[in-house]
């Protein structure tokens, strides 16, 4: 059985991994897109900014959760099955995932206003879905709270856990 863990430690490490290198690339072609408004016309580079943010989140996005995937499934070996795991490593996606479809959301919100305004309504759906995001982790959080005071040993670990990364 250690050795079925191992193997699902090292698929989760190339998963990172690969992760990484998507990031690596998507931050090749934000630098490219950033580039290419330099001394171009302030509309056509006010667009490929906006374009560039846009691929930045995503590049942050992979690269999070690259580091999410490294520390705990990799470094720490944990098995997310405990409340007090479930609520940490959902709260590290969903920072992540939330903040990114927020710019994402941001982005689109500009590109609509500057070339296409019918698409605002698609923009602000990205924005709305933000919102019930938030307010589904903060139910999550909120319900779940109950499980620190019923193991609080398996938050004192966590908390150790974290000690060691640092």
């Amino acid at each position: 059985m250690k050795w079925l863990m191992g193997f699902f430690a090292a698929v989760h490490a190339v998963v990172a991994a690969l992760f990484v290198g998507v990031s690596l690339m998507l931050l090749l072609i934000a630098i490219k897109t950033g580039w290419s408004a330099v001394g171009a016309a302030p509309q056509v580079a006010a667009e490929a900014i906006i374009e560039t943010i846009g691929l930045l989140a995503v590049a942050v996005v992979a690269l999070q959760i690259a580091q999410t995937i490294i520390e705990e499934e990799v470094i720490r070996n944990v098995q997310i099955s405990a409340p007090t795991r479930v609520r940490r490593y959902l709260s590290r996606f969903l920072v992540v995932v939330v903040v990114a479809l927020a710019v994402e959301g941001m982005v689109a919100t500009f590109k609509a206003l500057h070339e296409k305004p019918e698409l605002l309504p698609h923009a602000a759906t990205i924005l709305i879905s933000v919102g019930i995001l938030l307010i589904g982790w903060g139910a999550f959080i909120w319900f779940n709270r109950v499980a620190e005071v019923l193991e609080p040993e398996a938050m004192k670990q966590a908390q150790q856990e974290d000690e060691k990364l640092e």
